[in-house]
């Protein structure tokens, strides 16, 4: 493989199989200190997408997500402490970001005093001194036994750096989700499943968290066979009920919600009241009913991947996934397109 591929350059190719039943499949996924997710999907720390009803619907599923951090330290407690009382489920799986400077002391320990099960450093830029420093702050006030995702690093620089300042787990992708535009305004990044290749070449104990660019349940399962152990998801979980904010009936009768990137002009404007650089976009997209479907769907997805390679579990996956590269008309081809066909 050469080093520029992306999701749709790849395809993995389909592998024999003695799996009898999709639910002899173990799609779980032990992120260590706690954190073992039966649906290796975390939904985004992304103010319209993670707050109390996506939390409690992804529990469900065996996922987790990560309620956004953009709003006060008593608003994003009340959505834990919400979270954890509506569910009723005892093992709960529930994390909450924070940044690395101005408030993060103060709501990491509001949060870890709330019950969260896991803290998520949230910068876009995680290979850089001021998360060196919050993690190292985090780990000496809370211990060993707490985990912490950080992220977002691209390279396997990133990652070694991460898991030797203290994180468990890493956030890897940058500028390649549906609505961010980091690598059009900065000019850097990598394509996301090239991330996930290298970020994974790590030695260190720490788990790989694909973030970023992923459309379908196929990308999934191309991330877990290039290494990851779990991803994170905003716009495969937009315009569903679980998501903030009213849905919109325009003129026409469609239905639609708001969708934006937490780097985009509107959201620092509307949890800040101003704005600095801006790497993201906002935008509606159509509603979708509520997200029990995309995630029966995704699951479903992702066993029927596991099955094609022949493995039972993500480590079978890694061992087992072979990829080769697909041309344009081959990715054109791999597309459902009979509606493309002229008659």
């Amino acid at each position: 493989m050469n080093n520029t591929f992306s999701y749709d350059d790849v395809l993995l190719v389909p592998r024999y199989s003695d799996i009898r039943s999709r639910s002899e499949i173990d799609i779980s996924s032990d992120l260590g200190k706690g954190l073992l997710l039966g649906l290796p999907v975390i939904a985004s720390p992304m103010d319209t997408i993670s707050e109390v009803p996506m939390a409690i619907a992804m529990a469900k599923f065996g996922g987790t997500a990560v309620i956004h951090r953009y709003n006060t330290i008593e608003n994003q407690c009340r959505m834990v402490r919400m979270a954890k009382d509506i569910s009723q489920k005892s093992d709960l799986i529930l994390g909450a970001a924070i940044g690395v400077s101005d408030d993060f002391k103060a709501r990491a320990t509001a949060l870890i005093e709330m019950g969260v099960n896991f803290l998520c450093v949230d910068v876009a830029h995680g290979h850089h001194i001021l998360m060196k420093e919050a993690l190292g702050y985090l780990r000496a006030a809370f211990g060993d036994d707490l985990h912490l995702m950080a992220g977002n690093v691209a390279t396997l620089d990133g990652v070694n750096a991460l898991s030797d300042w203290g994180a468990d787990s890493a956030r890897c992708n940058i500028g390649g989700g549906s609505i961010c535009s980091t690598r059009v305004q900065t000019g850097h990044g990598i394509p996301g499943l090239q991330t996930i290749v290298e970020c994974a070449k790590t030695d260190r104990n720490i788990k790989i968290i694909a973030d970023g660019g992923i459309k379908n349940s196929g990308d999934i399962v191309k991330a877990i066979a290039a290494g990851a152990d779990a991803v994170m998801c905003g716009s495969l979980l937009s315009g569903t009920n679980e998501t903030p904010g009213k849905v919109i009936e325009r003129k026409d009768g469609s239905r639609w919600k708001t969708y934006r990137g937490m780097a985009s002009k509107e959201a620092q404007i509307g949890w800040r009241g101003k704005y600095s650089s801006f790497e993201g976009v906002a935008t509606t997209v159509p509603y979708r009913g509520g997200v029990k479907y995309v995630l029966g769907d995704l699951e479903r997805g992702i066993r029927s991947g596991f099955s094609y390679s022949g493995a039972r579990n993500l480590q079978e996956l890694h061992s087992k996934a072979e990829f080769i590269f697909q041309t344009a008309l081959g990715l054109s081809e791999s597309r459902a397109h009979i509606t493309e066909r002229k008659w």
